[in-house]
């Protein structure tokens, strides 16, 4: 069950998710985040780093490999899709909100949007599992379908997000 005692730590080197709960580890996955590499300005394709939030759970009770489509579901699985494009958003989310303002948060101070929110930045499942284990995705960080159902099921809004 969800904890606000929850803490994910991504690391982009390792490409692998870690789940503490009450700071003892509860569970590693395997992840990719963004094939652009690390960084927090908006229409940038990369990865957000820093500290952040759960600020929202999304898709309980869809099967797995249900396809969204701007955080809702399509009623379609990934594998009945119509196209084979990458990195579909499936199974489901857990949405970013940055939390240190002028890093992943707001602006900076070169004025440029950073704001993990705002650029639609989650965790969630993807069609590209045989990907997971290198940077794949378009910003986001993937992790397999029964993996993020697992993990979305665990945490709770609020649960901090470290990734780095």
């Amino acid at each position: 069950m969800a904890d606000s005692h929850d803490c994910l730590v991504v690391s982009v080197v390792q490409q692998r998710l870690d789940h503490f709960r009450g700071g003892e580890p509860v569970r590693s996955y395997r992840v990719s985040t963004a094939r652009a590499g690390v960084g927090c300005v908006e229409n940038s394709l990369r990865t957000p780093v820093g500290l952040h939030r759960v600020a929202e759970r999304i898709g309980e009770g869809e099967p797995l490999g249900m396809v969204f489509k701007a955080r809702l579901p399509t009623g379609v699985l990934w594998r009945d899709w119509p196209s084979r494009e990458d990195n579909l958003i499936t199974t489901r989310i857990l949405r970013l909100e940055g939390l240190e303002p002028g890093l992943n948060r707001g602006v900076d101070a070169e004025g440029r949007v950073v704001d993990t929110h705002r650029r639609l930045v989650y965790l969630h499942g993807t069609n590209q599992a045989a990907g997971l284990g290198a940077p794949n995705s378009h910003g986001c960080v993937l992790l397999a379908d029964d993996d993020m159902r697992e993990l979305h099921d665990a945490v709770a809004p609020g649960a901090l997000v470290m990734i780095g």
